[in-house]
């Protein structure tokens, strides 16, 4: 196979991963993280380091946000690692008040599959 047919092919994969990713975070669905994330994932947001247990403890609470929606997506694939660049807007529950937050998610290719192995939020009020 060549690279340009993987690489397109890696960057679908990594699509749906990124839609998955944000799905299971609206949905407080730990169960879909823990196919998603590698085992020695870490994720940072505002004044917080998690490792992917305490992480996926967090995600499994009720969201205090609503109608998650990613507005600007970049995938760059560096060889076996991935970064996904994003911003998306969200409503927060309490006041119903539009935000939007900044993330990184890092992913490497591991046994032939695309993991999760780090994420950073820039995320008022998530």
């Amino acid at each position: 196979m060549n690279d340009t047919k993987q690489s397109a092919e890696d960057l679908a994969i990594l699509k749906q991963l990124n839609l998955a990713y944000n799905q299971a975070d609206q949905a407080s669905d730990a169960e879909r993280f823990r196919e998603l994330l590698a085992e020695d994932f870490i994720v940072q947001t505002p004044g917080v380091t998690r490792n992917r247990d305490e992480y996926l403890e967090y995600i499994a609470k009720p969201r205090p946000f609503k109608d998650l929606t990613l507005l600007d997506v970049n995938i760059r694939i560096l060889g076996d690692v991935a970064l996904i660049h994003g911003r998306g807007s969200y409503t927060m529950i309490a006041d119903g008040s539009v935000q939007e937050a900044l993330y990184t998610d890092v992913y490497q290719k591991r046994g032939g599959m695309w993991l999760c192995v780090a994420a950073c939020a820039i995320a008022p009020g998530a």
